[in-house]
Formats: structure tokens, sequence, C-alpha cells
């Protein structure tokens, strides 16, 4: 497992986005489900402070896969949520629950992390919160 990639999401669970933060580069270069590729730490705080407004999450089921020159990661987890204000273009919230599977892939340089990717099926959530 990797140690970068472990405290990121222990940051997430506790909702700390500045710890997040102190895992990435300063060029990281994340790439969301849905959406533009958004470059660099502020880009990636602006995103997060919107998810916060919107979605209260914690992953669960974690597993973490490191490549041998621990250049390269992926993790699989569960996705426990909340739906707590309505996002642009997506279904009303109401505070509505959801769970679904999800991974992230990322890159490392220095034991920092240079790209983040994330998938989920968007489908299926949108589902779950209109149901």
């Amino acid at each position: 497992m990797n140690d970068t990639i472990a405290r990121y999401f222990a940051a997430f669970n506790a909702d700390d986005t500045d710890g997040m933060i102190e895992c990435l580069a300063d060029d990281v270069a994340h790439h969301v489900n849905e959406g533009e590729i958004r470059v660099g730490k502020a880009k990636f705080a602006e995103f997060c402070t919107h998810m916060s407004r919107c979605y209260k999450e914690e992953l669960t089921d974690l597993v973490i896969l490191t490549n041998e020159t621990a250049d390269r990661a992926a993790a699989e987890y569960t996705v426990n949520g909340t739906y707590l204000e309505t996002d642009a273009g997506l279904p009303d919230a109401s505070g509505q629950t959801y769970k679904l599977p999800a991974g992230s892939f990322f890159d490392l340089r220095d034991g920092l992390i240079t790209r983040v990717t994330t998938y989920y099926n968007l489908a299926d959530w949108i589902k779950q919160v209109s149901a």
C-alpha cells in the first residue's frame, strides 16, 4: 500500500481538504468522472469545496494497489453518501442516500500525487437519488 494514497483517503473520510491537498503535487491533474480536467491545487480545492456543499461521503471497503516503482496506484472502494444540495444539471437534492462502487487511479512523483482520475457509474447514482 502507498502511504500517500492512504493519507489522501484518510483525509477524504475526515472531510479534511487541506490534508488531501498536502498529498498533491503543485501541478496535480484532477480528472473527474464527469467534466473537465482541473490542474493545480487551487482548482482541486475549489472542486472539494463544491463537493462538500452538495455531498457528504464516506469511503469504505478501500483497497489500494501500487506498482513496484510506486509511481502508479489504483484504489477501489464503496462510496456511501448523502446528497445534500442540488448540483447543477442533476436531480434535486433532498437528503437522499446512495451507495456505489468507485475507483481512482493515481500517478505519483517524489511521494506526491500528480494525477487523480476517479470513475463511478453516474447512471447508477442518478437512479439511486431519483428513486
